[in-house]
């Protein structure tokens, strides 16, 4: 893999595989420098790249000013000691070493990528083999110049809000990044498109990815996300007239995160991610197969069971052993495969948002054999029982909040932070992950628990100052850390457990916590209208078979709108709700007949990546569209048409292009809703054609080809 670089500069090399071609160089500052990345020449100007690593720390700061990441004084000096690469279970990875003379700090940039897709993963980790400490306050986790000019440019971000997730937006880049004429001032702009997210919600704002796209010409893409599950930040500017990137972790100027690491310590980054493709439709779905690639292995992946939950629109935190058993049975009846109950199950006292924390189940909401009585009769219908928890808090009024050690909890100069009458437990402390194992091991272990649905419903910011912490983001960021390793011990006790991430519905829908729990909540939307512009773009979050999408057809609506409720889940993991037990039968009917058809095609999505026929979705479109491709299979297009706005407003008739199928000979299938009356979706030979002319109307429509 040794050899000269494409421009002829020494000490170039190569790596990748028939996806990824990575080609390095040594710039005339003397840093290497990945110069040309997937399948497009090297960048006509060497400088074009950046360093492999860039820093800051103390007493080393930029090399100019501004708000990029780029031009640090250390990153200039690092130089390159070494690499090696290889093959390993499906991934090849490289690590090239890089060391600084004067600190003696040596950056070992970790490289790796899943055979045969276009994706790079980078993370890098720090070791001091110098005499004295250093303190660092930023480390980039990848960095990538020789991007097309900002003139070609749209950049996409995705708001991601509590009740209104994931709302991709675009604009030109040149909107942030203005054009100053480099030329005239023999310097490049020190502006930058920077997007931030901060405290212990890690998406809330935006999702922690954003993505490229170039007009006209090839139309490449390029998309990526920070896999942090505390801070982080990613930057775009202008650089030798091209455009840079640039994916970090926490900082100390955003996040007050700062390690000081004395001599033989180390600090390793969170992992930065960047997938690219001919259009963002290809992109996107070369990272969802990266991120099934990634994330820890379980049975929930593949056979993608059915979950009735009774907290949205029906029980809503108030749960009795009266109140469940009917709903038992109607879940049951209606093909649910596991039911899990909700917030409340522990409340005593009728006022437990601040007494959380030993969870027991309430005395006073199961009598008459308590809940173990409601988890056996769940077990007698068929079905997995699940509990909700949400074990990283403790009430103030909690007995917990005594019982253990001031140091198991989130301080701040000595003092126990409090937020909304809740205390943080802080998961490095070994009597923090005692009391939560304790606890999981009852619930798990002694109730014979199978679904732990986990929830997080305070934002701490910017975190925490324990004993050994130098600043409170980098007591967040390790707290995270601690806590996705004790989820992974947990899955170790119980490998059959099941666990869904939820923060306060997608406010933790972050690549590292993704990689180790089963589902994600996308949402807490309880307007089935406005559901659809969410579970039509989770899945540029979140693979389809863990993105948690809440279905809540209730007695009183009409068939039509219990229709629309049902089949906006179908593409993703069905998360039955709703009054059920006070249906006719007839609207059970209607909810086993969608349930049916889920199962019936759940195979399929285990394994497909998606698409989105009009784009992906604005939060006030009247027509919303998700695709799904199965690899040596069917499409499935699920349409939602409800009363919005935007440029199909009052159409009740749509085309909608189905790229890879055009042209050919395409049999359509309506599968839901299972009486379609006058809606239709047709093939017309170049697209579908799709037909709903009620509101709100939603049609699952299978495309197969060749028929």
């Amino acid at each position: 893999m040794t050899g000269t670089a494409a421009d002829g500069t020494r000490n170039g090399f190569s790596w990748g595989h028939s996806a990824l071609e990575a080609e390095f160089a040594t710039a005339s500052d003397g840093t290497l420098r990945l110069v040309r990345l997937g399948g497009g020449p090297a960048p006509g100007d060497l400088e074009a790249a950046l360093p492999l690593v860039e820093l800051i720390a103390l007493g080393h700061g930029s090399g100019w000013s501004g708000p990029r990441f780029t031009g640090t004084a250390l990153g200039t000096r690092l130089r390159h000691r070494g690499h090696r690469s290889g093959t390993r279970a499906g991934w090849e990875w490289l690590t090239v070493e890089l060391d600084d003379p004067l600190t003696g700090l040596t950056a070992s940039v970790e490289l790796s990528s899943p055979t045969g897709l276009p994706v790079l993963r980078s993370r890098v980790r720090l070791r001091n083999d110098g005499t004295e400490p250093l303190v660092v306050q930023s480390v980039s986790s990848l960095l990538l110049g020789g991007l097309p000019s900002p003139d070609t440019l749209d950049v996409h971000r995705a708001r991601n809000d509590w009740l209104a997730e994931c709302r991709w937006y675009a604009e030109p880049l040149r909107a942030a990044v203005a054009d100053i004429n480099a030329g005239a001032h023999q310097h490049d702009s020190r502006a930058a498109l920077t997007l931030v997210g901060r405290g212990s919600w890690p998406t809330d704002g935006h999702l922690p990815m954003g993505a490229l796209t170039e007009r006209g010409g090839a139309g490449r893409a390029w998309v990526w996300q920070v896999e942090s599950p505390a801070g982080w930040r990613w930057d775009l500017g202008e650089r030798a007239h091209g455009t840079y990137l640039a994916l970090n972790g926490p900082t100390d100027a955003e996040h007050q995160w700062r390690v000081r690491l004395g001599p033989r310590e180390e600090f390793t980054t969170v992992p930065g991610v960047l997938a690219w493709g001919s259009g963002l439709d290809a992109a996107l779905g070369a990272l969802t197969s990266y991120r099934r690639a990634v994330r820890r292995p379980h049975p929930d992946h593949t056979t993608l069971p059915v979950v009735f939950n009774d907290y949205m629109n029906t029980l809503m935190g108030d749960p009795t052993t009266e109140k469940l058993l009917p709903l038992i049975d109607a879940a049951a009846e209606a093909g649910a495969e596991y039911f899990c109950i909700d917030s409340g199950w522990y409340d005593d006292t009728q006022g437990w948002w601040d007494s959380v924390g030993e969870w027991l189940p309430s005395a006073r909401r199961f009598p008459d054999g308590g809940i173990v009585r409601v988890l056996d009769r769940i077990r007698e219908r068929g079905m997995v029982p699940g509990l909700w928890l949400e074990p990283e808090v403790v009430g103030v009024r909690s007995p917990v909040a005594a019982a253990l050690p001031p140091e198991a909890f989130f301080q701040r100069d000595g003092v126990r932070l409090a937020e909304q009458g809740r205390h943080q437990l802080d998961l490095r402390h070994p009597a923090a992950r005692a009391h939560l194992d304790k606890t999981v091991d009852r619930i798990v272990g002694d109730w014979g628990v199978g679904y732990l649905k986990l929830d997080y419903n305070i934002v701490v910011s910017p975190g925490t100052q324990a004993p050994g912490d130098l600043a409170p983001g980098a007591g967040l960021l390790g707290h995270a850390q601690a806590y996705l390793e004790w989820l992974s011990e947990v899955l170790d006790r119980h490998p059959g457990l099941v666990i869904e991430n939820c923060a306060s519905g997608g406010m933790r829908m972050d690549g590292a916590t993704l990689a180790v729990t089963q589902l994600q909540s996308t949402s807490d939307q309880q307007d089935p209208l406005r559901y659809p512009p969410i579970a039509a773009a989770a899945p540029s979050a979140v693979p389809p078979e863990q993105s948690a999408v809440w279905a809540y057809p209730q007695p009183e609506f009409d068939d039509d709108l219990i229709a629309f409720t049902l089949g906006g889940a179908l593409l993703g993991r069905i998360h039955l709700s709703g009054h059920l037990d006070r249906m006719s039968q007839r609207q059970l009917g209607l909810v086993r007949d969608a349930v049916a058809t889920y199962k019936a095609i759940r195979g399929d999505l285990a394994r497909a990546v998606p698409f989105w026929p009009l784009g992906l979705p604005g939060w006030t479109d009247e027509w919303v569209a998700l695709g799904m491709r199965v690899p040596d299979g069917p499409s499935y297009v699920l349409v939602w048409r409800r009363d919005g706005e935007g440029g199909t407003a009052g159409r009740s008739e749509l085309h909608l292009e189905v790229g890879d199928l055009t042209g050919g000979k395409v049999h359509t299938e309506i599968l839901h809703p299972s009486a379609p009356g006058a809606a239709s979706a047709v093939w017309d030979g170049d697209a579908l054609r799709v037909s709903l002319p009620r509101t709100p109307g939603v049609l699952l429509i299978r495309l197969a080809s060749g028929a």
